[in-house]
């Protein structure tokens, strides 16, 4: 869901925050639950939170989990992101980095519910499991 910086409150801060730190513990929780299951076929699996800036209505910000599949050999065979929360400088449209006159701050939060993320994000890795097995 888009939201324009006058969109901006305390409120969203918090749900951005609340949404970091459930989908950061649900990346955990699914490590600890896969990570044997996957190295008993030869790969290793590893999960990521990754979080750029400070700010989250600072342009720039973005919060974002991940998923990596790797074979024996280190070499990744697949990636799974998904974004939470971006903040960016916008002008006509399109993300820039400069602060123009007539550019507009916006921010982008991720609108599916953490049920959903989870059951995407276990369809996912049992998908993974399942080609991996061929």
């Amino acid at each position: 869901m888009k939201y324009a910086e006058k969109e901006f409150t305390l409120d969203l801060k918090e749900k951005i925050k609340n949404n970091e730190a459930a989908l950061k513990d649900l990346i955990e929780k699914l490590l600890d639950e896969n990570k044997s299951v996957f190295k008993k076929k030869g790969l290793d699996f590893d999960v990521g939170y990754d979080r750029l800036g400070n700010d989250p209505f600072h342009p720039g910000y973005s919060s974002s989990i991940s998923i990596g599949i790797s074979d024996e050999n280190g070499e990744h065979t697949d990636l799974y992101i998904i974004n939470i929360w971006e903040c960016d400088r916008y002008f006509m449209g399109m993300p820039i980095s400069m602060k123009i006159p007539g550019s507009r701050i916006a921010g982008e939060l991720l609108d599916e519910s953490y049920e959903d993320i989870e059951v995407e994000l276990k369809g996912y890795i049992e998908e993974q499991l399942k080609f991996n097995n061929d």
